[in-house]
């Protein structure tokens, strides 16, 4: 049950395109991509760099 197969895979991209849209599609992912960037980005930090950027905000 875990498992996801070809069909699935497909089933839930053409629902995806279908809710947003071809156009919408890329900003949606330059979003994603744009927020796992920073989370990554803020968990590398240390506990005194991260009060030194909040500081700096």
């Amino acid at each position: 049950m875990g498992k996801l197969g070809l069909t699935e895979i497909i089933l839930i991209l053409l629902v995806v395109v279908l809710l947003f849209g071809g156009r919408k599609i890329p900003e949606l992912m330059k979003g994603i991509g744009q927020g796992l960037k920073d989370f990554r980005k803020a968990s590398k930090l240390s506990p005194e760099e991260e009060a030194g950027s909040s500081a700096k905000n």
